[in-house]
C-alpha cells in the first residue's frame, strides 16, 4: 500500500471540517484538522505535512495571513485555498501570496483529491532531483541525509537540512544572516541568531571529514560555504 499523504486542513466550520477530514481518511489520507490559523501554524511546524488546505476566512488568523507566514519559511509546500469568495481580486491575491490552487465552496471531494494528488506528485518529482554534491559528501535534501563517500548515512534534523540546503544553493557566496534567520526561524532576534550559530557548528562537525569544506563566518553579514 502506498504511504498516506499527510494533509493539514485549516477549517473553522467544525461540521464541514469533520466531513472533509473523515472523507479524506477513508481515501487513505492522514489529516490534521485545525479550527483556526494560529493552531494550523503550530501544527505545520510540529507535524511536517506534505500539503496544506486552508480556508480563507478563519478566526484569529485568516488563510491568506497564514499562507504568507508559511511562505516566509517554506517556499515548496503546496497550498490549496478553500473559500466562499469568488471575486477575481481574491483569487489573484491567493495566487500572489504563494497559493498553488483555489477551490470555491461548495466543492466535491473528488475534485479536492485530484488537485491534492496533482500538487503532491508534482512536488515529489521536483524534490527527487535535489541531490547535491558537497566535496566528498552527497546531500539528499528531501530525505535530509548526508553521506560521506561510501560510509554510513547521517540523518540531519529538519532545520539542519534546510540550513545546509540554503548554504549549498549560495555556495561560494555569502548567505545573508538576517534573511536566513527570518526564512527558517521567522525572526532575526538575538536568541534565534545564537540558535543558528549552534546549528552552523553542528554542520561544521558533520562536514569535518572533508578538510576542504568550510563554513566561513563573514562577520556582520552571514556565512559562506566553500569546498
Amino acid at each position: 500500500m502506498a504511504n498516506k499523504i499527510k494533509l493539514l486542513l485549516a477549517e473553522d466550520e467544525a461540521a464541514l471540517g469533520q466531513i472533509i477530514k473523515e472523507s479524506l481518511e477513508t481515501r487513505d489520507f492522514e489529516v490534521i484538522l485545525c479550527e483556526n490559523g494560529d493552531k494550523a501554524f503550530d501544527k505545520y511546524k510540529s507535524e511536517a505535512p506534505e500539503i496544506l488546505v486552508l480556508d480563507v476566512m478563519m478566526p484569529k488568523k485568516d488563510g491568506f495571513t497564514l499562507a504568507k507566514e508559511i511562505r516566509a519559511i517554506d517556499d515548496t509546500i503546496p497550498i490549496i485555498f478553500l473559500t466562499a469568495k469568488s471575486q477575481t481580486a481574491d483569487v489573484v491575491e491567493g495566487f500572489s501570496i504563494g497559493g498553488n490552487d483555489y477551490l470555491k465552496k461548495p466543492f466535491s471531494m473528488e475534485e479536492l483529491i485530484v488537485r491534492v494528488h496533482n500538487l503532491v506528485g508534482r512536488t515529489k518529482t521536483q524534490k527527487a532531483t535535489e541531490t547535491i554534491i558537497i566535496g566528498a559528501f552527497t546531500f539528499d535534501f528531501p530525505k535530509q541525509q548526508l553521506r560521506y563517500k561510501e560510509e554510513d548515512i547521517v540523518q540531519l534534523t529538519h532545520r539542519e537540512a534546510h540550513l545546509l540546503f540554503h548554504l549549498t544553493k549560495n555556495k561560494n557566496q555569502v548567505l545573508d544572516r538576517s534573511l536566513i534567520l527570518n526564512k527558517l526561524w521567522g525572526t532575526d532576534d538575538f536568541f534565534t541568531a545564537r540558535s543558528m550559530d549552534v546549528f552552523i557548528s553542528k554542520l561544521r562537525k558533520q562536514l569535518s571529514k572533508d578538510k576542504n569544506i568550510q563554513i566561513i563566518n563573514v562577520r556582520g553579514f552571514g556565512y559562506k560555504l566553500t569546498d
